[in-house]
């Protein structure tokens, strides 16, 4: 049998600490790829309107922007909680940038098709 980790008392469970770190390196990469995408937009997108381009493009970064944010908040609440040994936090944000990431590309493809 290998050995078994222990956390010394009075000391937060790296693992934990360590996969909130990885979660929010997820936050940074899918809002990275969210401005990406909307600065693309912004600069390649030809056909359609130029305001739609333009709304789209912005709300891509700005939802991108906003998820970083929201990721480090939830990252430092995370850390602050594991470290004291607290219950965790139900976490709002999924469902709004879920709604966010379906529902803006949604309206903007009808707008540029039909526009």
């Amino acid at each position: 049998m290998g050995k078994r980790a222990t956390t010394p008392p009075g000391h937060a469970d790296y693992r934990y600490l360590l996969a909130n770190e990885r979660t929010f390196l997820s936050y940074v990469r899918t809002a990275l790829a969210l401005q990406v995408a909307g600065l693309g937009i912004l600069q390649f997108l030809t056909h359609g309107r130029a305001g739609v381009r333009e709304v789209f493009g912005l709300t891509m970064v700005l939802v991108g922007s906003w998820l970083g944010v929201i990721g480090y908040r939830r990252f430092r609440r995370n850390e602050r909680t594991i470290r004291s040994g607290a219950d965790m936090h139900t976490a709002r944000s999924p469902a709004l940038l879920a709604l966010a990431v379906g529902a803006v590309p949604l309206v903007a493809a009808v707008l540029i098709a039909f526009g």
